[in-house]
């Protein structure tokens, strides 16, 4: 069983991954189910253990935490619904590049449900917007720890965050990439709302993982 679990206020950063170690060690020794936490942060950046440190654009800009999901530099804030899954991957099929397909698929599918045409890329882990305008935009990040086949962190879908942000990093390592959100492509809509559809779109999202 899933235990899905909603943050109405932001959440700050050391606070989460200290409620998600915990939930994790709980999850591992049979003491707790699985978990879905859905929350926002203050307006942050974050940065897995092999990020650059020239990918910091504006150091002054913002709080900076280091973090031990994987994944480079990235932002997190008001607008922004992270999605932290703390799921069993040892009765899941022990398969991460499979899981992380799984969490993109979800993304992808619940963008479709609001008329937003998400892609993913080989090479690029994360979901993606083609636009006329300018080069494609990513508008979901994925960053993921394991510890003993149990998930933790997880991915973000920009609704409606302060894009300029982003103008502070260089997001993911990626040189030459923006980002976009649901509201900068003209779809207004509820963090209640995005919250209703990513618990429709899970189940089948996570069908190639056995459990």
């Amino acid at each position: 069983m899933v235990e899905w679990m909603t943050s109405s206020e932001p959440v700050d950063y050391p606070i989460a991954v200290h409620a998600m170690e915990e939930r994790v060690g709980a999850i591992r020794s049979g003491h707790a189910d699985e978990a879905i936490w859905l929350l926002e942060h203050p307006a942050i950046y974050t940065c897995g253990p092999n990020s650059r440190q020239d990918d910091l654009l504006k150091p002054q800009t913002l709080p900076v935490f280091r973090s031990g999901r994987g994944g480079q530099y990235t932002y997190h804030g008001p607008g922004q619904r992270v999605v932290y899954t703390m799921l069993d991957l040892a009765t899941r099929g022990r398969d991460l590049r499979t899981f992380v397909s799984c969490l993109e698929a979800w993304m992808v599918a619940t963008l479709d449900e609001f008329g937003v045409k998400g892609h993913t890329r080989r090479k690029r882990i994360g979901v993606w917007v083609e636009s006329g305008r300018q080069q494609e935009r990513k508008i979901g990040a994925i960053g993921v720890r394991v510890r003993k086949w149990v998930s933790y962190h997880g991915m973000s879908i920009n609704v409606s965050p302060d894009l300029s942000h982003y103008d502070g990093i260089v997001a993911c390592g990626l040189e030459g990439y923006g980002a976009t959100s649901m509201q900068d492509l003209g779809v207004e809509t509820t963090m209640g709302e995005v919250d209703s559809v990513l618990r429709k779109t899970f189940g089948h999202s996570f069908h190639d993982l056995r459990g």
